[in-house]
């Protein structure tokens, strides 16, 4: 990972990290400590996790909780939220209430929920206030008119990564400390059809399904993980951004 980006001057910007790879075992701060060793503890503003298992998770395939109780509480006793990405493509009003024990569970104001779903989004922001509401990428929100329908029912809203390419968007935007950039990208970045969200969707259920991938469809590069500039962003008004975990080789997927 590059210190250039993430060791910088401009302090406003805060980061939610990711904690891909983790296992419930490890501490988490150890794992912030190896991984995100350059980015300021004080600039962590969250971490992205899964927590007790749930038919509504999305983005990734649920094969155990990373955060444990014990991460949980030491995040926020040092004022660093957990986000839940409970971005399943499909939500019903059933599973919502099975889930409602771990919502009441994590329901504080340092916490927060992330939603592909917009009636899920709506329910949870109606019967747990506390939490900050984000839109997830898997939305795909890549116009100016999406957005503002987004920031409706969102508290905060993450746009794609290929977003921060296009200066004509991002300068359109008014409400910019709501919205979330990716600071830096992997195969999601150059990817032509992002199939794999709604496989992982339907393998989260547990009652079966199969990883897609969309890497057939068209050949393409393979990057590996990218470095945004962040002063640039930065300069636009964004200082919300989403900071990715690179695997082995530096790369997040294909």
């Amino acid at each position: 990972m590059s210190t250039q980006l993430y060791a910088t001057d401009q302090t406003k910007a805060t980061y939610t990290i990711s904690a891909r790879g983790k296992t419930k075992s490890e501490p988490i701060m150890a794992f912030i400590k190896k991984n995100f060793a350059n980015v300021p503890l004080a600039q962590i503003e969250s971490v992205f996790a899964f927590v007790e298992r749930s038919t509504l998770y999305g983005g990734r395939a649920f094969n155990g909780r990373q955060l444990s109780n014990a991460d949980v509480i030491s995040l926020n006793k040092i004022g660093i939220g957990v986000r839940i990405p409970l971005t399943n493509h499909f939500a019903s009003r059933e599973e919502y209430i099975k889930t409602s024990l771990m919502l009441q569970k994590y329901h504080n104001s340092l916490n927060s929920v992330i939603c592909t779903n917009d009636d899920l989004a709506l329910w949870i922001k109606e019967d747990y206030p506390l939490y900050d509401i984000e839109a997830s990428v898997i939305k795909n929100l890549t116009t100016k008119s999406k957005i503002d329908d987004a920031l409706e029912i969102y508290d905060t809203v993450v746009l794609p990564m290929v977003a921060n390419d296009n200066d004509e968007l991002l300068d359109s935007l008014v409400d910019k400390s709501r919205i979330r950039l990716f600071a830096n990208a992997g195969c999601a970045y150059t990817c032509p059809a992002r199939i794999c969200y709604k496989s992982f969707s339907k393998m989260n259920k547990f009652k079966g399904g199969e990883f897609k991938c969309s890497q057939d469809i068209k050949e393409r590069d393979s990057l590996g993980m990218i470095d945004f500039d962040l002063g640039r962003l930065q300069d636009k008004g964004f200082h919300k951004f989403k900071l990715l975990r690179s695997q082995a080789g530096n790369f997040t997927g294909y």
